[in-house]
């Protein structure tokens, strides 16, 4: 089990990403920056979430996050919002999505690949600090 540890860097950015994706819902009408970069983002803002209240490992939570993304996607090409109900809610629509669409599928993958990328290389520019910090003061 995963402890809870609040996590302020990845609440903030959870927060940012948020707020981006509600931009990109109300003002963004055209045919890339709403439908793919908003799924490209939100794998990211699902990600930032989890990290911001759970420490979880990097590559688990991002498989985690990549098949919920599939797996709502899959529900779409069922047409959950319709069989909730839901149809004639613009949010449930706009939240959950009212249609299926192969390439936003690999708009999650990129994200997730970011994702990764960039934990990677935080964590690897992280232990080069500390090294470089324990080398400076092991040289005093």
């Amino acid at each position: 089990m995963h402890r809870f540890q609040f996590n302020r860097k990845y609440f903030l950015l959870a927060c940012l990403l948020f707020l981006v994706e509600v931009l990109i819902a109300l003002l963004v009408h055209d045919r890339i920056v709403r439908p793919y970069v908003g799924d490209y983002l939100v794998v990211i803002l699902i990600y930032c979430t989890v990290k911001a209240f759970f420490d979880t490992p990097i590559v688990s939570t991002t498989i985690s996050v990549l098949l919920f993304a599939f797996a709502i996607e899959i529900l779409q090409y069922f047409h959950l919002v319709n069989l909730l109900g839901l149809q004639n809610s613009s949010i449930a629509r706009i939240v959950i999505g009212s249609s299926f669409e192969w390439i936003d599928l690999i708009a999650y993958t990129l994200g997730c690949l970011t994702i990764v990328a960039t934990e990677k290389y935080y964590q690897k520019e992280h232990r080069k600090k500390a090294a470089d910090r324990l080398n400076s003061s092991s040289q005093n």
